[in-house]
């Protein structure tokens, strides 16, 4: 288990996204660190980072780019961006937090497996940080609900670390599409099914050669009773452990008898 930290207003906090340096969502989470701790740092990727999962930059050399009093810009991944803030900017007192977000829009279902909102909570997982991912749902062509993740992560923040969590584990929480005050709770659940990128384009560019967009289309469920989908779309923050351990015991044992 992470050890609990009852006490967040002495903690060294670092702070990460995919949306980039300088996206509306990082500033949110800024401020609600800022209000826990008086020791928060950010370290996030220089541009949009959306979709690039847990990669990792190992082709050519990273660069990093001090903007301020502890604000860092990375040429790189979420996970980049995490390795170098943990590893380098405070390789003299790790943090004892890694935050990432709020991302613009959910990271529900197995938007999980392409996330690098949650891949970026995972690197600081697997640097044994406790680490949490903050994503909000929104919805096409309406105004993005910042205030609903501002209100209601800083509660989420201290109750989760108060309590600790196994090592191996990040939370993947999401805030729905709701102004704060219509909020009807906060529920842990299980990750839903939501697969991203259904629908393909097939366009042809001026030079007469096929390209494809991928779309955002998803093929989802919003009624199975428990998921992560099924919570937002009914108003709650969905509360999320993953585990950084993909390895699924039953299938291993039977495979273990189908070898033997």
């Amino acid at each position: 288990m992470f050890d609990p930290l009852p006490d967040l207003s002495s903690a060294r906090i670092l702070i990460s996204n995919d949306d980039g340096i300088d996206a509306p969502g990082l500033k949110v989470l800024e401020r609600v660190a800022h209000a826990l701790s008086n020791d928060v740092w950010v370290v996030a990727p220089e541009t949009e980072q959306s979709a690039v999962a847990h990669s990792l930059t190992i082709r050519r050399p990273l660069r990093i780019r001090h903007l301020s009093e502890r604000r860092f810009a990375v040429d790189g991944t979420p996970t980049d961006s995490v390795l170098l803030g943990i590893r380098h900017v405070l390789k003299d007192k790790r943090p004892d937090l890694v935050l990432s977000g709020i991302n613009r829009g959910g990271n529900l279902g197995d938007d999980v497996t392409y996330s690098g909102t949650v891949a970026a909570a995972m690197e600081g997982t697997l640097l044994g940080v406790p680490s949490m991912a903050f994503s909000q749902a929104i919805t096409n062509d309406h105004p993005v609900k910042w205030s609903t993740g501002e209100h209601w992560a800083g509660e989420i923040i201290r109750r989760a670390t108060a309590a600790g969590w196994p090592r191996n584990v990040l939370l993947n929480v999401n805030f729905p599409d709701v102004a704060h005050g219509r909020v009807t709770g906060i529920e842990t659940a299980r990750q839903g099914k939501r697969k991203l990128g259904d629908e393909l384009s097939e366009r042809i560019d001026p030079r007469g050669e096929t390209y494809f967009w991928v779309g955002g289309q998803r093929t989802e469920d919003r009624g199975l009773p428990g998921t992560d989908l099924e919570a937002v779309c009914r108003g709650a923050v969905s509360v999320t452990p993953l585990c950084v351990d993909f390895t699924h015991a039953r299938a291993m044992a039977a495979l273990e008898r189908a070898f033997q």
